[in-house]
């Protein structure tokens, strides 16, 4: 599990690797990620957008950016939360990602919130520590 804070928003990921989708023979490998963003603060907040940064393991980025989260711009009030779950695939058997939320104060601010860098790992990558 991932997390990170930022102006009183949580943001914590939790990656899976989804072998049922995945087929490592065609160089096919698939992530879910749960992610909730908490409000630990004091004004309610909407999310407004989204930015994902996908680096597989050769280095190959792809960016993502894009209203919302999963078709919505949820409402987030005061010690409330919201959840949900998406995915990814990548052509190599390991990844990192990490992004940013926009979000918006009932008063019009809007303003960055960090998503944690987080690791996509399957079996199928020997571990290799630096």
């Amino acid at each position: 599990m991932y997390s990170a804070t930022t102006r009183d928003i949580r943001v914590t990921v939790r990656p899976t690797y989804l072998p049922e989708q995945s087929a490592p023979a065609d160089s096919h490998y698939v992530w879910a990620y749960q992610v909730r963003i908490e409000n630990i603060g004091t004004q309610q907040v909407r999310v407004r957008s989204r930015y994902w940064r996908i680096t597989d393991g050769l280095g190959r980025v792809q960016e993502v950016k894009g209203p919302g989260v999963v078709g919505e711009q949820p409402f987030i009030p005061p010690g409330a939360a919201y959840e949900y779950v998406s995915g990814t695939p990548l052509a190599t058997p390991s990844g990192i990602m990490v992004g940013s939320y926009q979000v918006e104060t009932d008063d019009g601010e809007r303003f960055q919130v960090a998503v944690p860098a987080f690791s996509l790992d399957s079996p199928h990558q020997p571990i290799c520590l630096h």
